[in-house]
């Protein structure tokens, strides 16, 4: 199996496709015949490179790193998605893409040598005994975690279903000792799906992984049950995922026999046009949200919904990855991901955006503010089932431009850099809910809030006064200038710890500048309906 899904502006590209020591076998396949002496001395040479170094530099270095650090540095020299998985990113990209594991259900990283919660997963052990983002673990099983590695922190908070762990968390001035049961964690991909509208529903389709199909499934079901007639895909800051996901949610509103996409590379069964094998839901209007932060299997459903005029794209132009990847797993726990094939969207548009020698200008794309129009060579025309124009060369570009990079809004600089440092998730801490009984809530919190509560000027005039707290000169231009956006992350941040992630979307999507213009196009969706069918009869 191969894959097509890759966090955007990060480099790592990964799913799953290929196990078992396949990349072994086909190297050795490769060397037989009039490359094999060639080979052969080329890994003469590797080796002797290895242990000079091992044996001469200045001080001591240990082999696999030297290892690694060669497997990664050719990998790079090919293009801006193939890279090297150490063992400890393999395991974790097979987690995340599995959607299971057992512990408590949050993420940590490393800050000042503390180990800091920076995600949590709604309804797991973590989130049920009140644990919040920007909580420091300070204690693991009565020992004192302060230098530890992520590493050692995972190992000691991981264990069996049904299991406790002894932790102590510090939030401001308290230090919180808890008991918590692990359990098994199943990391979700479709966060929300809930009615934006009356006869509109929405659905946050956050990522790709193995159980996207089937979640998405369950969503659409419970929103057809609640009257929804219309319908916002969103799929903004969607990285991708596995291919087979793509093809399976693109099924889901396309009529049977349908291109989805096709692939093309240069090995083995890297030629294949996938179409769609059931007959979908064809009648409901959508528009589906996309950023510069929807990249590979997300573009892929974007472009399907496009070339077939099966729903109107609105938003930003998409990141442009288009380079299919196949994951090896290697010796001693490790993997690469390299690219053996291009994909390309039913209309025959290529997307993948061009990149520079040291792939600076690709990977800094998302940080890039966009223009609504841009330059096409003539050979990027395409058109759609209805004969519409559309582009390749560079991402899907929406039908209806609306800059929003941040959440459908377009920031300062300066409120970009509040949310980049997490001035919003720390703020969060001076608020709990009204009769959260949750073991970790915070009673000495400032505020005490209820659902749908407001964020006054003097809520913002306190928020000021804590960015000012952080050594951080305030803009109080930028910040003024950004009001609405300011309060709706002091709102969506409050909401998330507070009251679950249905919730944060829900209020988010009442003032999200992209998701209330992308409500606007609804009768043009449905013409667009009405043109697909005409095109379906005409074929």
């Amino acid at each position: 199996m191969r894959n097509s899904g890759v966090p955007a502006a990060a480099v790592v590209v990964v799913i799953a496709a290929l196990t078992g020591g396949l990349l072994g076998r086909g190297l050795g396949a490769r060397g037989v015949g009039g490359g094999a002496d060639r080979v052969t001395e080329r890994y003469r040479m590797f080796a002797a490179a290895l242990a000079t170094v091992e044996r001469e530099y200045v001080v001591e270095t240990e082999s696999s790193d030297l290892v690694y650090g060669a497997i990664d540095g050719m990998l790079r020299t090919l293009d801006p998605h193939s890279s090297f998985l150490e063992p400890r990113a393999y395991a974790q990209m097979r987690e995340r893409q599995e959607g299971v594991y057992y512990g408590l259900g949050l993420s940590i990283v490393v800050v000042n040598n503390d180990i800091t919660v920076t995600n949590l997963f709604e309804g797991t052990p973590a989130y049920r005994a009140g644990i919040r983002r920007g909580d420091v673990i300070a204690i693991i099983k009565g020992q004192s975690a302060k230098g530890w590695t992520a590493d050692m922190a995972v190992k000691e908070l991981r264990g069996a279903k049904g299991t406790s762990v002894d932790i102590s968390i510090r939030r401001l001035d308290l230090l919180i000792p808890l008991t918590v049961e692990r359990d098994e964690i199943n990391i979700t991909t479709v966060r929300t799906a809930f009615m934006i509208a009356p006869g509109t529903g929405y659905i946050r389709l956050q990522d790709f992984s193995e159980t996207t199909d089937r979640e998405l499934g369950v969503a659409l079901t419970k929103l057809q049950k609640e009257g929804m007639q219309r319908l916002v895909l969103d799929l903004r800051d969607n990285p991708g995922g596995p291919l087979d996901q793509a093809i399976a949610v693109s099924n889901r509103f396309l009529k049977r026999g349908q291109m989805i996409v096709y692939t093309r590379g240069r090995v083995q069964n890297s030629d294949e046009d996938y179409l769609a094998v059931e007959q979908g839901d064809t009648t409901t209007p959508t528009i589906v949200l996309v950023n510069r932060n929807s990249a590979s299997a997300s573009e892929i459903v974007a472009g399907a919904m496009q070339d077939h005029d099966r729903g109107l794209v609105i938003g930003e132009a998409t990141f442009g990855k288009a380079l299919v990847q196949s994951v090896y797993r290697i010796s001693n726990g490790a993997g690469l991901a390299l690219t053996t094939g291009r994909y390309y969207t039913p209309s025959g548009r290529m997307i993948q955006r061009p990149w520079d020698g040291t792939f600076d200008e690709y990977l800094t794309y998302s940080q890039r503010d966009q223009a609504g129009t841009r330059e096409h060579a003539a050979d990027e025309l395409k058109y759609t089932d209805a004969g519409r124009k559309v582009y390749g060369g560079g991402g899907i570009e929406p039908d209806h431009f609306k800059a929003g990079p941040v959440e459908g809004f377009s920031p300062s600089r300066f409120s970009r850099l509040l949310l980049a440092r997490g001035f919003f998730v720390g703020f969060a801490e001076a608020f709990t809910g009204e009769g959260d009984t949750r073991p970790a809530s915070a009673p000495a919190a400032k505020h005490q809030v209820a659902r749908g509560f407001a964020v006054t000027p003097e809520i913002l005039a306190e928020f000021s006064e804590y960015v000012a707290a952080q050594r951080v000169k305030v803009d109080a231009d930028a910040l003024a200038t950004d009001a609405a956006f300011i309060r709706a992350m002091i709102h969506y941040e409050v909401d998330l710890d507070l009251f679950g992630v249905e919730e944060a979307r829900r209020n988010l999507s009442k003032v999200d500048p992209q998701a209330q213009f992308a409500l606007t196009f609804f009768d043009e969706a449905q013409r667009l309906l009405a043109s697909n069918s005409k095109a379906g009869k005409i074929q």
